[in-house]
């Protein structure tokens, strides 16, 4: 069972948008504020929150799609990653958010989209290079690839900053997973949570004022791991660095929030929450 859920950021107070009998994952709230977009079963949907009804969003080829999709600044475009039946490895593909034909952006695999600059021009991704795990960004129309990134172990989840200076992403290379910030150019990483827990995947508010990320407990995942169904804590931490609160202890993880799910006024986030079923 998912449920999709909206939280008051100021509140904590939870309110269910929807209940799905299957699974979804991993909603973008639109910036006009009446839509969350989410996957589920390979597909993208459009989930409408004054109505509370849900449409398959056409997508061409690009039928096998995860939970990495991200909204184009305009949202007149989506990126996601879908995996591809040559090799069922993740490429990136672009394609228009009312429905369209998928373009591919990176032929090298496996690459896992998790953000978009403010300017519209180039895509943050983690990718598996030569056995490492590292953050790579491209142009939006494809070409060279940047790595940005150069330490052992796993570096995910880059997501831009509402102003495009810096790239917040989550990374073991102190033991934990924990949450990073870097120039957008990769210089300057420094790591912004300091707890003995794995925290993942940091989404700016679009005020640029907070952070928002999911945690696991440590004794729960390895650290290299983000798996469903765990108790986990949804978290906001000052942008400019400073101590967490706590915002939803829920069931949950992997899908929950993989991708930005801030309202466009910073005042909610959208998530999904799951119950095993009896």
């Amino acid at each position: 069972m998912s449920i999709l859920e909206t939280v008051d950021v100021q509140s904590g107070e939870r309110s269910v948008a929807a209940e799905f009998d299957y699974l979804i994952e991993a909603p973008n709230w639109t910036r006009d504020g009446k839509y969350l977009i989410y996957n589920s079963l390979g597909h993208l949907y459009k989930f409408d929150l004054s109505t509370c009804e849900s449409a398959m969003i056409e997508s061409g080829f690009a039928n096998q799609c995860n939970n990495d999709h991200v909204l184009s600044p305009d949202n007149s475009q989506v990126a996601v990653s879908h995996h591809t039946y040559e090799d069922g490895q993740s490429r990136i593909y672009i394609f228009a958010l009312q429905g369209g034909s998928p373009v591919l952006v990176t032929p090298m695999a496996p690459s896992y989209l998790h953000g978009w600059s403010p300017d519209g021009t180039t895509l943050a991704y983690c990718a598996e290079r030569d056995e490492e795990y590292d953050i790579y960004t491209i142009s939006v129309h494809g070409g060279i690839e940047t790595q940005l990134t150069h330490t052992a172990g796993l570096n995910d989840g880059p997501e831009y900053s509402p102003d495009g200076k810096h790239i917040w992403f989550n990374s073991v290379r102190t033991g934990l997973m924990q949450v990073w910030r870097m120039n957008a150019d990769g210089s300057e990483q420094i790591q912004m949570t300091h707890d003995e827990n794995n925290s993942w995947f940091p989404h700016i508010s679009p005020d640029g004022d907070k952070v928002a990320y999911i945690t696991y407990r440590k004794g729960d995942v390895a650290p290299g791991d983000h798996p469903p169904n765990k108790e986990v804590e949804i978290r906001i931490m000052p942008s400019a660095g400073g101590e967490f609160r706590t915002l939803v202890k829920l069931f949950g993880g992997q899908g929950t929030i993989n991708v930005n799910s801030w309202s466009p006024d910073s005042g909610k986030l959208a998530f999904v929450s799951y119950r095993i079923k009896e």
